[in-house]
């Protein structure tokens, strides 16, 4: 395959190759404890993973002023940050660590695109292989969050790509709608936040309920990609 015409699989990270189901929703709920505010519970939290922080937490909380909205902001990153200094290290999903590498050995060009601030994204990049593995990384803090296309933009010029190669990975109707809007081919998979009707009304072409089914979908992409 020809540098050309090797697709370019873009991933989010939490919900999508990284279980940060518990996490994220004790993070709400210790900041909305701290704030005096109710127990968030899991489904409202979920719909709101992938934003930036500031719109996800704004979103969760609407009632919120400016300076309680940044004391929430704060006390969610506040408990994560407790939670890392306690050791945790969110789990990869299983089988994705064997279908980074295979893309990779089969010549993919890999990159991140996540709602993640830097320091989580650097976080992730510090685990066994993975600094190896992706060839950019793009989060919130880099520019507008999802769904601007902006970190597939940024994605596609570091990679060297074009949305005709490339396509975007994700667990959230939030992926699907940035990969429309890039104009790059949405997936989907079915492990993590949103659900599969949620992710399909966003304009997924396909998720994937196991990695396995997910690598054979990418491997019919690289098959078109290599014939045009």
């Amino acid at each position: 395959m020809t540098a050309s015409a090797r697709p370019l699989a873009v991933f989010d990270i939490d919900g999508t190759l990284v279980d940060s189901r518990a996490s994220i929703h004790r993070a709400a709920c210790e900041a909305a404890r701290d704030l005096g505010l109710p127990r968030p519970d899991y489904d409202r939290v979920r719909k709101i993973v992938g934003l930036t922080l500031e719109h996800a937490l704004a979103e969760l909380e609407p009632d919120l002023g400016p300076a309680d909205l940044a004391r929430f902001i704060a006390g969610f990153r506040a408990s994560f940050a407790r939670m890392h200094e306690e050791g945790l290290q969110e789990p990869l999903y299983p089988e994705a660590m064997a279908a980074l590498r295979r893309l990779h050995r089969d010549g993919w060009r890999l990159a991140l695109a996540t709602g993640q601030n830097r320091r989580g994204v650097a976080r992730n990049l510090a685990r066994e292989g993975w600094a190896d593995l992706f060839i950019s990384s793009h989060c919130a803090e880099d520019g507008p969050g999802k769904p601007d296309p902006a970190m597939l933009h940024a994605a596609m010029a570091a990679c060297d790509a074009c949305p005709a190669t490339t396509l975007m990975i994700g667990d959230t109707a939030h992926d699907a709608r940035m990969a429309v809007n890039a104009g790059v081919l949405p997936l989907g998979v079915a492990w993590g936040f949103h659900t599969v009707e949620e992710q399909r009304a966003a304009g997924a072409r396909h998720v994937a309920e196991t990695f396995s089914e997910l690598t054979v979908v990418l491997d019919g992409f690289a098959d078109l990609t290599r014939a045009a």
